[in-house]
């Protein structure tokens, strides 16, 4: 590496859990430093000071894509330590552990999940002066709304039910996480994100993220004339009825004329099998963050999603292009009765607050 890598300022840990995340750890980096993988000693030096961790999940499509990921950013000169976290009873103790070392020394630490119950426990170690928060999908926005209001951390989709006992016993470690994220006299927290932020934490400091490296490294793509549909994780998350969901994909890729179904990575093989059977749609199943398939292309004149992370990011990795990303609002009687009371106004509010998008009404779903 570099002999200025000590010029880039504190060495920094990035703790990923996610494509999505691992791939705004990269634009972060780009962001804080503009020259970096511009062939200068710069930006070598600037790659020197980012180790990038990932947390594996057990997940098969999350680990094929964050592995696919994690050579990119090797490529870009990075850093990478993949550790097993989650690879038996003894892999906690084993992964926390072995960072321990690493997280008292980081003078940085940017994290992508601060409602991981991991990157918790692991904020109660460091004594890093810096804190990056990047995006993990339109989590984020809830996540600076409850740190503004001083609530515990708990996901947009799970809130207003009643803690568990895994909650109640976990409940001392989020709280501490909680203060670490508290900017003080001795610590900087820094929100890298390219959703809205309506609230901002009192201390907390706003960075945009706009999809710079994304763009700079790949595309522009090749436009076909039909439309794509970008899948969602609602009915696995137990937020959206399943029957409703393929009513609606079914009518939105009729009226639209939709050829393809890019799943998300949660998506179960079953609903996308039905689903191909029933709409017709090509499924694709993407071995990197839609972000990076879209902006290399080939995508659809006409890129049509349900109220989720792509909503706010998409246009933003394909500024410049001439594809349209319209957006359809969830009709509140899809919700399941399980569905927490957050859920329809969380999810209105990811439309409503979506820039550079169309908006199309709720379709009719029997």
């Amino acid at each position: 590496m570099s002999p200025r890598a000590g010029n880039a300022g504190p060495h920094t840990l990035a703790f990923v859990e996610s494509p999505v995340q691992l791939l705004n750890v990269l634009e972060w980096a780009h962001a804080h430093a503009p020259d970096a993988g511009d062939g200068g000693g710069g930006g070598a030096a600037s790659r020197a000071g980012v180790t990038l961790v990932v947390l594996s999940p057990n997940d098969p499509m999350t680990r094929g894509q964050l592995r696919r990921m994690a050579e990119l950013a090797r490529r870009e000169g990075y850093e990478v330590r993949w550790e097993e976290a989650r690879g038996g009873p003894a892999a906690p103790f084993r992964t926390v552990g072995g960072l321990a070392g690493m997280l008292r020394r980081a003078g940085r630490v940017v994290l992508g999940d601060p409602f991981s119950r991991y990157v918790q426990l692991l904020l109660t170690i460091t004594g890093a002066s810096e804190l990056v928060v990047v995006d993990d999908g339109t989590a984020t926005m809830e996540f600076v709304g409850q740190l503004a209001r001083g609530e515990r951390l708990v996901r947009w989709h799970r809130k207003g039910g009643r803690p568990g006992p895994r909650d109640l016993v976990f409940a001392p470690v989020s709280a501490t996480a909680r203060r670490r994220l508290t900017p003080g006299e001795r610590r900087s927290v820094q929100i890298f994100s390219s959703m809205p932020i309506e609230e901002t934490p009192p201390g907390v400091s706003v960075a945009a993220n706009d999809f710079g490296w994304t763009r700079a490294r790949f595309g522009p793509p090749r436009i076909t004339k039909g439309a794509d549909m970008v899948g969602t994780s609602l009915v696995e998350t137990g937020v959206v009825d399943g029957e409703r969901y393929l009513d609606a994909v079914r009518t939105l890729a009729k009226t639209h004329g939709a050829t393809r179904y890019f799943a998300h990575r949660r998506e179960s093989a079953e609903k996308l099998h039905r689903l191909a059977v029933d709409t017709g749609l090509e499924v694709v199943r993407p071995d990197l963050p839609l972000e990076l398939i879209a902006r290399r292309g080939p995508i659809g004149r006409t890129v049509l999603s349900f109220p989720s992370t792509v909503v706010h990011t998409l246009p933003l990795a394909l500024a410049g292009t001439e594809v349209r990303v319209a957006v359809c609002d969830i009709d509140p009687a899809w919700l399941t009765q399980g569905a927490s009371p957050r859920a329809r106004g969380f999810l209105k509010g990811v439309t409503g607050t979506a820039r550079g998008v169309d908006r199309l009404a709720a379709v009719s779903a029997g």
